[in-house]
Order: structure tokens, then sequence, then C-alpha cells
């Protein structure tokens, strides 16, 4: 059984799409925020800081990194012919001043363009118009629109995004999603993590890539007392996972996502797994792809979860 309902979620207009045992809830005038997932009743996202915290700019739930993932590293960056100063007022900031996860945080005006469900899954549709908003477009001048959908069914979550530009500029992509992942119940120490064969960039200490990669064989480790915030070029298998005797929670990079980030400081309770469509400082270092005018750019990724 479906269905896809607007509801009020901690005080917070939201909607509410559920399939057999999975419950997910979307708030689309608070970013498109991704608060919860319940499968059989066990809730596997961790909201670190609450709804409150991401108001404020910090990222919580899974929440929707644009028009950059992760961080820049500096407050200027120029792309095919436009220069583009950022201003310090209207940006999250990393501990070190660095321009952090974009400035789609919180974004009221998504308009949800479709919220139905039949026999087996249900889905939220919303589209974002960027062009309409001066104040982002200082900081990304070119105009386009995003398509976020939500759809769930028993056993998974999936999330497609589309960005299609509305001007005659091409539209950089370098977006991202940053999913913080639980496994409820049972402590970290009981947790593995899997990471297919790809590449690790190696960052320097600013979180920017340094051009150095090395190569990683698949791997199923605990995750035990390990400080993890490392990036990871994909290479064919990308299917990330945590998992313990109960449960496990894959994320599978379905189209559009080649990288990804791994973010899990020691004794944290959660473990990020973050799609992003370009390496961290995409913008400043031209390592992005382009979505030109008169075509779109699509993205996808998929939490599964299954019983051990």
């Amino acid at each position: 059984m479906s269905d896809a309902n607007a509801m009020s979620w901690n005080g917070t207009s939201a909607v509410q799409l559920t399939a057999g045992d999975c419950e997910v809830v979307v708030i689309p005038r608070l970013g498109m925020l991704i608060p919860s997932i319940s499968w059989q009743g066990n809730e596997i996202v961790a909201l670190p800081g609450g709804l409150d915290a991401y108001r404020a700019g910090h990222t919580t739930g899974i929440p929707f990194l644009h028009p950059w993932a992760n961080r820049l590293s500096g407050l200027e960056y120029s792309v095919e012919g436009t220069d583009v100063g950022l201003k310090v007022a209207h940006l999250h900031l990393d501990d070190q001043g660095l321009p952090m996860h974009g400035t789609m945080t919180a974004q009221a005006d998504w308009t949800v363009t479709h919220l139905e469900a039949d026999e087996s899954s249900a889905r939220c549709v919303a589209i974002f118009a960027f062009g309409d908003h001066p104040e982002l477009l200082a900081s990304f001048p070119f105009p386009h629109e995003i398509e976020m959908s939500v759809t769930v069914t028993m056993t998974t979550v999936r999330v497609a995004t589309t960005v299609r530009p509305t001007g005659p500029l091409g539209v950089p992509i370098s977006f991202g999603y940053h999913p913080y992942l639980v496994l409820p119940g049972a402590p970290r120490r009981d947790w593995t993590l899997s990471i297919p064969a790809c590449e690790r960039m190696a960052l320097d200490q600013r979180g920017i890539p340094t051009g150095t990669t090395q190569q990683v064989l698949a791997e199923i480790q605990p995750l035990a007392e390990r400080a993890l915030d490392d990036l990871f070029a994909l290479g064919d298998s990308r299917e990330f996972a945590i998992a313990n005797d109960a449960m496990r929670i894959a994320l599978n990079f379905d189209e559009g996502y080649p990288f990804a980030q791994v973010y899990s400081p020691t004794a944290a309770a959660f473990c990020c797994i973050e799609p992003m469509t370009a390496p961290t400082n995409a913008l400043v270092s031209g390592t992005h792809p382009t979505v030109q005018s008169g075509t779109s750019f699509e993205a996808a990724f998929t939490i599964s979860i299954s019983a051990e």
C-alpha cells in the first residue's frame, strides 16, 4: 500500500511518502530537505542540530547542495569567461573561511508539481526557478531551473535531480547531496562500511584536492574509531554501504555522480555517503561538466534498505 500526502512534521509543513513499511518525509518549503526515512519503524536518517541548524546554514538529514557541493578554495571563480566574486554575507563558511555547500540551504521557493502514489510507490516532484532569484544569481550567474523527484518503494528511496538552463548561458554542474545515514539500535563499533574499487583523491589541509590519487581496492571494514572525510573518484562499481548484523543501507550512484565524499568523524553517530556531480572545488579548478542551453543534466542516487 502506497500513499503521498501533505502533513505537518515537527511543526513544519511537509510531505509524507509511504510504500509498505517505508515512510519518507520531504519538506519542500525548506530546501526539499529529507529529514526522515523510516523503514519497518526504524529511523535511518540522522538529524544533527535539527531543523533549526539547517535553517542556520548547517547540513543535516539529506540536504541538497547547490550550486557547489563541499567547499571552494576561495571567494571567487571563473567559468568560461564569467568571473564571479562571492559575498561572505551570503555564504556559509567552514572553519577556515571557505564557502561551503552552495546557497540552496533551506530555500523556500520550491513548487510541488506532482504528489502521487500507485500500488507500489509514492512520488513527490518539485521545481525551483533559480533564475528568478537575483540574490542567488549574484554568486552563480547562470539562470536555470532545478527539478527534484523523490520516489519511494517498499525498500528504496530514489532522488533524481535535473538542471535545465533557462537562458543562453551554459550552467556549470557541481551539485551534490549530503545524506546523514544511521544504523538504528546498534553502536558505531558494530557498523561496517563498504567501499567499491575506486580512486581516493588526496586532499590538502583545507580539504581541497591536490591532484594526486591512489587506487583503492573494494573493501568492507569496521567503521569503529575511524575518522573519515575522504573524496573518491568512482569506477564501474558505484555502491557504498553501511551495515550491521540486522540491517544494511546501501547508496547506489545511479547516474550523473562520478564522485563520492565519505564523512564520519570519530565517534559520530552517523556516516555520510555523499553523491557529487563534480569533485570538491570544481568551480575554481574547472573540473566540472557544463549543461548547455536547450539541453538538461540529470543525476540520480538510490538508497536501498534491507535486513541482514
